[in-house]
């Protein structure tokens, strides 16, 4: 049901976009970089934090990690990564899956200025094996999003569980 949220989301907000959907499943910027033919860095991927008392999703580059001390100035407040049962609880989508389209309550989104790296990213859409190619600007402008910078220069290791598509 979450790809089709997605799916329903964008006829409505960006009906020129399609969603890929593969035979691999894409659910780690590895897998998605590999599934999508791009650099890791090309992947856009969805975090959702706790921050006091509210929750919020950050996209940021597949190969970047969020720096605790910038994310506290944004913020103004630390920010704690969601468990996968709470992801899946107010995003709708799967872990492996979730992205910003088509959650089912809005939520604050915030784009991390490391994916203006490309013209097109690959974010995940409600899905392990599905996904859009997407320019930052338009991911920005659909789901409303506010530019922050709160990420740390890329991490070489691309492949460890830190960089899971959530």
């Amino acid at each position: 049901m979450s790809l089709e949220t997605v799916k329903a989301f964008f006829g409505v907000h960006a009906p020129e976009l399609d969603v890929i959907e593969t035979a691999q499943i894409s659910a780690t910027v590895a897998e998605a970089a590999a599934a999508h033919e791009v650099e890791p860095d090309q992947i856009a991927k969805t975090l959702s934090f706790q921050i006091g008392d509210r929750i919020v999703l950050v996209v940021t580059s597949g190969t970047v990690r969020i720096d605790n001390a910038k994310a506290k100035r944004v913020f103004g407040a630390k920010a704690t990564m969601l468990d996968r049962d709470t992801v899946e609880r107010v995003t709708g989508h799967p872990v492996g899956g979730v992205c910003p389209f088509g959650l089912p309550t809005p939520l604050p989104v915030y784009c991390d200025v490391s994916l203006r790296a490309h013209p097109v990213v690959i974010a995940a859409a409600g899905a392990v094996n599905a996904a859009v190619g997407i320019s930052p600007e338009r991911l920005a402008t659909i789901t409303q999003a506010t530019w922050v910078d709160v990420c740390r220069n890329p991490d070489p290791e691309v492949g460890s569980d830190a960089h899971k598509a959530i």
